[in-house]
């Protein structure tokens, strides 16, 4: 059954890629191959594309900037393998890039040298990251745990935040106004100074009333790049970055004709008092260089501290929860590359401490705190892997890898973790990867350390989960003229020893039923395709096409085995992009995501109780050069005004006692206009 889905599936693809050719085939104008594209991620050292056994997203300064994107979420949404989460259409809702069907906690996401995942949630929020500040995004897919640790089972997500430039200085200022009384204000400087000495700053402030009750957000953000630029033979940078945020948590819709019950819920929204704010601040400290022709070298210190809060309220009582973990890195690289490049090593060694602070304060039915009510903990773990990665080239059409990692970490021990891989290049614009290894992910500070409030409680006993991930590619420039490039993977993974939250039936909880509590009792596994085209540019016109056909399977203890929740089996993307010769600038996306479970009644269940519709949504974005200096810009996101829901979560009709699980609605259509001046 899961063959014929598939079948009938792919067969979008050869369709839409024959259309585009045909209205192609009259191209004779050349565009240089993307196949010679440098990527980092993969090696942790400059590779082309061609050369890496991983399967690879890309996004350039040309592509956020032309994107109908407000965020780092949307810029990637379906793309393949990428799947984009946000829980509905509140200001401050996360936003989580789940890679291949895994969880948000499976990806790693790095922004210039730190680890943004919480150490708490084990994921990364990447609407934190300000859009206007970053210069590249690669997005590497499969094992990634060989060189980046625990969370990197999917892959990794590298933001590389913009540098100044020698051609000159960079500034611009840029105010925008949309619906929901959405604003913001920007800024952006950074150029040489001093000779080799040069700095990149950018500045943000944000703010939403939302498209629900208590859905507002207030966010304000800066980041700053320090530059010692001397060449190849050595460089110095320090990144830095801050976050502060304020937004309401207005929870699921409840259901339609509730009597509101306030000032704790109405008709649209079931938390009208429950608030968060995040205080969050990193910086990394890198020197990096060449020592001779054969060998390169890189050193880099980070320092992270993210400190969430969140005030609950419902009937006749409530919570203050404040979480904060300050993460300190250390990581050394040495590359050595010789006869020509044909034999590479990479070792390396890197080290991390994550120190954990959780608080937590009772309130009462008024929002005051309970006398005696507060409680305090504070832990400490730390990790050191220490890698090297062997890569051959014996002949100029193969290429060989292979890795070993040796983890330690201070609770369960040590990890081992292999990969290897294989690249062949038969022809210039021709690469076939193969590319398999093992993963794994590290219990989150939650997991392993939340207090036990006579309800829920952490475990210490908790093991990583682990696995193996394995993928095919096939990536194809030079066509229609250089003008096509098309990119095909198949990919299989598995996860053993998953960490799950359930009611413990072994631990009886003193004030009602039983403890809800962690155990490494679920197993999870997917399989599926990716396949991706760019055609163009032809006259002013590119056209980008993706597709990601997943079948994700989890099995909770002695359950059933069932399609993964919130896990769509298809997604689509499909952009064009247009450049006038009178300054537009012209891009609209249209983006599907099939139907998928979202509520199972019990662990045996093998039918959703729930399932999530399917849905389209469509983006524009319109740009305007109006003179030497100014751009006004138009940006409709959702234009049709689709409905469709995130996640679910339960709901107490406290007039009827009726408890029912309740949709996050996604954001319903925005406009957003702006006014950008540079110089």
């Amino acid at each position: 059954m899961r063959t014929m889905r598939y079948t009938r599936r792919f067969l979008l693809a050869p369709l839409s890629l024959a259309a585009l050719h045909a209205a192609l085939a009259g191209a004779t104008d050349i565009e240089p191959t993307v196949m010679d594209e440098v990527v980092v991620t993969a090696t942790k050292t400059e590779e082309t594309r061609r050369a890496i056994v991983n399967s690879v997203v890309l996004k350039d300064a040309y592509d956020i900037e032309e994107a109908p994107a407000t965020s780092l979420g949307a810029l990637l949404a379906n793309e393949p393998g990428i799947d984009w989460r946000t829980r509905g259409n509140y200001g401050g809702a996360a936003e989580e890039i789940h890679l291949r069907g895994m969880g948000g906690d499976g990806t790693l996401v790095v922004m210039d040298g730190v680890v943004l995942n919480s150490p708490s949630l084990g994921s990364a929020d990447v609407s934190q990251i300000p859009l206007n500040s970053i210069e590249r995004v690669e997005v590497v897919k499969g094992p990634g745990s060989l060189l980046y640790g625990s969370g990197a089972m999917g892959g990794t997500v590298n933001v590389i935040g913009k540098q100044p430039k020698r051609e000159g200085f960079v500034a611009r200022a840029e105010a925008g106004y949309g619906t929901e009384h959405t604003s913001h204000l920007a800024a952006e400087n950074g150029g040489f100074v001093l000779g080799d000495f040069g700095y990149y700053l950018t500045l943000n402030r944000r703010e939403t009333d939302g498209f629900r009750d208590n859905s507002d957000l207030t966010h304000n953000d800066a980041t700053v790049k320090l530059l010692l630029d001397k060449g190849k033979q050595f460089q110095g940078s320090l990144d830095a970055g801050i976050v502060d945020r304020e937004f309401g948590l207005p929870g699921p819709q409840p259901p339609s004709g509730i009597i509101p019950f306030l000032p704790f819920y109405n008709g649209d929204s079931a938390m009208l008092l429950d608030r968060g704010e995040d205080e969050n601040s990193h910086a990394a400290l890198t020197f990096k260089g060449q020592g001779t022709e054969w060998w390169d070298w890189r050193v880099k210190g980070d320092w992270a501290n993210l400190d969430a809060t969140t005030v609950s309220r419902y009937s006749g009582a409530g919570s203050d929860t404040d979480v904060t973990n300050t993460v300190k890195g250390l990581e050394g690289n040495l590359d050595l590359h010789a006869f020509s490049r044909r034999v590479g090593l990479l070792v390396g060694s890197e080290y991390r401490n994550f120190d954990y602070d959780h608080e937590q304060q009772a309130l009462d039915a008024a929002g005051r705190p309970v006398a005696g009510s507060r409680q305090a903990e504070s832990h400490r773990v730390f990790t050191n892997g220490t890698f090297a990665e062997l890569s051959l080239k014996p002949v100029d059409l193969v290429k060989l890898v292979g890795g070993y990692r040796y983890e330690t970490h201070s609770l369960f021990g040590h990890e081992d973790v292999a990969r290897y891989g294989l690249v062949l290049t038969p022809l210039a614009d021709t690469a076939i990867k193969f590319n398999r290894g093992q993963h794994f992910k590290a219990p989150t500070m939650n997991d392993l350390f939340w207090p036990d409030d006579l309800f829920t409680k952490g475990n210490l006993d908790l093991k990583p989960e682990t696995g193996w991930h394995t993928d095919v590619t096939l990536e194809q420039g030079g066509l229609l003229g250089g003008k096509l490039f098309v990119s095909a993977s198949w990919f299989q993974w598995d996860i053993d020893d998953k960490i799950s939250w359930a009611e413990d039936p072994n631990q009886p909880s003193p004030i009602w039923g039983n403890y809800w509590t962690p155990a490494n009792v679920d197993t999870y596994q997917a399989d599926g395709w990716e396949l991706s085209a760019r055609i163009g540019p032809l006259y002013g016109v590119q056209a980008d096409f993706a597709l990601t056909l997943l079948d994700a399977e989890e099995q909770m203890h002695h359950g059933a085995v069932r399609p993964a929740r919130y896990t769509p089996d298809t997604q689509i993307k499909a952009q064009l992009s247009h450049v006038s010769d009178f300054g537009l600038t012209s891009a609209v996306t249209a983006r599907y995501t099939s139907s998928r479970p979202g509520y199972y009644e019990s662990d045996t269940d093998g039918n959703a109780a729930i399932e999530l519709d399917s849905y389209w949504t469509v983006d524009v974005k319109l740009q305007q050069v109006l003179a030497t200096h100014w751009t006004v810009t138009l940006l409709a996101a959702n234009l049709l005004d689709e409905d469709y829901d995130t996640y679910l979560a339960g709901f107490s009709d406290q007039a009827t006692g009726a408890y029912t699980q309740q949709p996050y609605p996604g954001a319903g259509r925005s406009l957003f206009v702006s006014l950008a001046y540079a110089w």
